[in-house]
């Protein structure tokens, strides 16, 4: 891919990548009650992407052609926040980052997905991922599944 680079977050590009976040997440979860949904805004979003390094995550932004594209966040071999904006879904970006992140695990790269998030469970499994059977379960919402490379 030309004209890519995936660049380290800090404080002079954590609102691109607080956006990102937003809008990826407000789209990819739908199913939420709709006031849900509307807290994750940008300003929320990086003070949470802020506790996550704070916590010893290490997240990093996709950008493309000069314009932030996707995030992804990674702590020892845990991958997690993987989001592409809308709109630059299906260039490849999702799995551009993801390999990234594979790279910078320590050990096996692990990540957990939402039982109905089938988008993100196909690229996960062409890149090789596979379920390790552990599921995480909360009364009356979506389960999520364990995969590990």
């Amino acid at each position: 891919m030309e004209n890519i680079k995936i660049v380290y977050v800090d404080d002079g590009n954590i609102k691109d990548a607080a956006y990102i976040h937003s809008v990826s997440w407000r789209a990819s979860h739908g199913f939420c009650p709709e006031d849900f949904i509307k807290l994750h805004t940008p300003e929320r979003q990086e003070a949470y992407l802020r506790k996550k390094t704070d916590g010893g995550s290490k997240v990093y932004m996709l950008v493309a052609e000069g314009e932030p594209a996707g995030i992804v966040s990674i702590k020892d071999c845990l991958i997690e926040d993987l989001y592409v904006l809308p709109e630059k879904q299906g260039n490849g970006f999702g799995g551009e980052l993801l390999r990234f992140a594979v790279g910078k695990c320590d050990g096996a790269p692990t990540l957990w997905i939402l039982e109905n998030n089938s988008g993100a469970e196909r690229l996960y499994r062409r890149l090789g991922f596979k379920r390790t059977g552990r599921v995480k379960s909360a009364a009356g919402m979506l389960d999520e599944i364990e995969f590990s490379l």
